[in-house]
């Protein structure tokens, strides 16, 4: 049977091309804008007396208690806290779920001085030779008002255990911020560990940087970080770099406050560092800190990246504050110089996926590269290419600073997907070949994936992911 006319075949050929080019939007993988509207709201920090800062009961409680990991293997954890009143113990007691029998550890204690503020006691104390895959429970506070949490260590070093990474950014402590760790908490898929990319507290955004903010900041995110590592990473707002007040040590009430294991990865600074944590290898950047060719951070990546063992850490991620690829408006190319310097080395060593902040917004990348350019060629564009990371911002943790609403048009090919929601990231990884990404926006249930994505891992089976799920 045929339209009159017209051949069978050339009405299917008609139809065929009369659905792509109406349904383009829902069959080119690349180039989306999510058609979500959001109410838009001003971005408010919480009061001094919001429930989320109360002090602990007791005199000389601990508080901000926060834990991270604490060797390169998995098997350490750096428990840390602040006692308000004086030093108090340096010791931490723990033990395993199923032994009665308690250890004890013993730290350091720190204070610092920021313009007209002085930190609280500063407690820092690593617990080691921990067994895999065990729960731990472990108290602070010794002799005055002892409080308990606990944790859970990473199943061993291997390429198939499953293991799940929370990813958060730019969190700030606003009613957004708590609306985002509240949808990660209750979130049924949650990670078992938080990948945070950088902008803790935005004290900064303060007078004299009003290290009170800090603090608040802690015991907010107490109830999460004191049960599951954050693995951090240096943003902007971390740097409290403030000559004209007397302030000219960078990055003070940060590096004073979080510790991570750096030393244990070869590294000279707690900004650049690296860990394994079940099948992934976890390398962490400083966008803040001197990248250049015979810099330290150059040279320590250079001597890093050949040592990561795609058959016992078959994922590769790279954290970083900064992103290389961002079709915002909002600190538009400010990643450039880094990506000059490192992006050939990440495809060379195949990077699975590089998690950045810094824009208050989320986006996915394509595979691509920007590698092949030099002075005579003119290639400066960025291409396909499936032995480069996806690049994922997700700067959207929702800090009084507010959305970057603001899109470069038209939306660059690299640009797979992009919103401007605030919201939460899971990186779930399912053995050596496979993980699943989602993005969570706030305004959605808790188990709603907003935009999600099957990963193959790019050194086991390194070929071109499905079509992921769009708004």
């Amino acid at each position: 049977m045929s339209v009159v006319g017209f051949s069978s075949s050339s009405v299917a050929v008609f139809i065929a091309v009369l659905v792509l080019v109406l349904n383009g939007v829902e069959v080119c993988n690349g180039g989306k804008t999510s058609r979500f509207l959001r109410k838009i709201e001003k971005t408010v920090d919480m009061p001094l007396d919001s429930d989320v800062f109360a002090l602990p009961p007791g005199f000389n409680a601990p508080q901000q208690v926060h834990i991270t990991q604490g060797d390169h293997e998995g098997k350490a954890v750096i428990v840390s806290w602040v006692t308000p009143n004086e030093p108090g113990s340096k010791k931490v007691l723990y033990w395993s779920e199923n032994s009665k029998q308690k250890k004890e550890a013993i730290g350091e204690v720190y204070t610092y001085k920021f313009y007209n503020y002085t930190s609280g006691y500063i407690h820092h104390c690593t617990i080691e030779n921990l067994e895999y895959n065990t729960k731990y429970y472990y108290e602070v506070g010794i002799e005055y008002s002892p409080r308990t949490f606990w944790f859970f260590t990473p199943p061993e070093v291997g390429p198939d255990v499953p293991y799940t990474f929370g990813v958060i950014g730019d969190l700030g402590q606003s009613f957004d911020s708590n609306r985002t760790l509240t949808h990660y908490e209750r979130n049924p898929h949650k990670g078992k560990t938080v990948l945070f990319v950088g902008d803790l507290s935005y004290a900064d955004n303060y007078p004299f940087h009003d290290n009170v903010r800090w603090d608040t900041w802690g015991r907010f995110t107490e109830r999460s970080v004191a049960y599951q590592p954050w693995i951090w990473t240096a943003g902007n707002h971390e740097l409290d770099f403030v000559p004209e007040i007397g302030e000219t040590e960078p990055f003070k009430p940060y590096t004073h406050r979080y510790h991570v294991p750096y030393k244990a990865s070869g590294s000279t600074a707690p900004f650049w560092y690296s860990i394994k944590r079940g099948p992934a290898y976890i390398i962490v950047l400083a966008s803040y800190s001197a990248y250049g060719k015979y810099t330290p951070q150059y040279e320590w990546l250079n001597e890093e990246l050949p040592k990561v063992n795609r058959s016992e850490t078959p994922w590769l991620i790279v954290l970083m504050h900064s992103p290389w690829y961002n079709s915002y408006n909002y600190h538009y190319m400010e990643g450039e110089t880094m990506r000059v310097m490192y992006e050939s080395w990440f495809v060379h060593y195949k990077v699975d996926v590089v998690f950045a902040g810094h824009v208050h917004a989320y986006e996915r990348s394509e595979r691509i590269s920007n590698i092949a350019y030099n002075i005579i060629n003119g290639r400066c564009v960025p291409v396909k290419d499936q032995s480069a990371p996806v690049y994922i911002t997700i700067g959207d943790g929702g800090n009084l600073e507010g959305l970057a609403t603001n899109m470069t048009e038209p939306q660059p090919e690299y640009s797979a997907y992009r919103e401007a929601s605030f919201g939460h990231g899971i990186f779930d990884i399912k053995n050596r070949t496979h993980a699943h990404f989602s993005w969570n926006r706030n305004q959605d249930g808790y188990a709603v994936e907003a935009d999600s994505l099957w990963f193959f891992n790019r050194y086991w089976y390194p070929v071109d992911e499905p079509l992921s799920r769009q708004d």
